[in-house]
């Protein structure tokens, strides 16, 4: 390995989807800690988020924005157990677009500071995570609002970011 190799910055895009209220700019907060922009920068990685709205005529646009990005965040509210279901189907359906083939996805069950959160394997189980073969699938639980596991979901981005040309 050059020495040179250590000036590259990697940079990353990701596309931040999942229906209203599950989380997402509250995500984007909690990992942007005092900045409100989109574009977040930690250590030599910087980070570019794509929030995309939630209600139910953005979600046409989500296969537009998650088109050659290092990863899908789906941001599931893992409180509201009627909106699973919901999010389970948005989620199968974005998937099966041929222009996101092979993206990794990370599921983020949010909110696990509400005693009503259901647990991590519910949510794999509810949302039919074990079903998708055809890329890597990450699921951690968070709490933006607590800022639990925000660090992993970092680590986990930055693993999957490529170094930028």
């Amino acid at each position: 390995m050059s020495s040179t190799s250590l000036f590259f910055k990697q940079e990353m895009e990701l596309s931040l989807v999942g229906l209203q209220n599950a989380g997402k700019t509250s995500l984007v907060n909690a990992v942007a800690v005092g900045f409100n922009m989109r574009k977040v920068t930690k250590g030599n990685v910087t980070i570019k988020l794509w929030d995309l709205g939630g209600q139910r005529r953005f979600r046409t646009m989500w296969e537009r924005y998650c088109r050659g990005v290092s990863a899908i965040l789906y941001v599931v509210d893992a409180a509201d157990r009627d909106s699973i279901p919901i999010a389970k189907s948005e989620l199968h359906d974005l998937l099966t677009k041929q222009s996101l083939a092979g993206i990794p996805l990370l599921v983020l069950g949010n909110k696990i500071d509400k005693s009503e959160a259901v647990s991590k394997q519910a949510l794999v189980d509810q949302l039919g995570l074990e079903l998708i073969k055809d890329r890597e699938v990450c699921c951690y639980m968070i709490s933006c609002k607590d800022s639990v596991n925000i660090d992993v979901v970092i680590d986990w981005l930055i693993k999957h970011s490529r170094t930028a040309k």
